[in-house]
């Protein structure tokens, strides 16, 4: 069965950082697009970046400048380094892996990391 184990979220005071880790397991995780979405409560799940199978990204712009992805294919594990933390990215960061192979869509989820920013 497939597994993302998330880890490095906590608490910190805002203008921190933090770096959040995702290990994949039973996938064969450098043909997957990783991302990391969040979900504050009383909000939807947005996606804040991911990282291509050739490691292009892309960031939600609320965090451009401030957070990089980045992938170890040889440790099958996927990070997201957030600096310049606020407030307002306090949510629980989930990990996924996602694959198009032909008509078929592959997607799997971590059980999500707390990251808590205090003003």
């Amino acid at each position: 069965q497939v597994q993302l184990v998330e880890s490095g979220g906590g608490l910190v005071q805002a203008g921190g950082s933090l770096r959040l880790s995702c290990a994949a397991s039973k996938i064969i995780f450098r043909l997957y697009t990783m991302g990391w979405y969040r979900q504050a409560p009383g909000k939807q799940r947005e996606l804040v970046a991911a990282i291509t199978d050739l490691s292009r990204t892309s960031f939600v712009d609320s965090v451009k400048g401030r957070f990089t992805i980045s992938r170890d294919n040889a440790k099958n594990t996927v990070y997201l380094q957030m600096n310049g933390l606020k407030p307002e990215d306090t949510a629980v960061y989930y990990c996924n892996a996602h694959r198009v192979l032909g008509t078929r869509e592959y997607d799997h989820w971590g059980q999500g990391t707390q990251v808590t920013v205090s003003s």
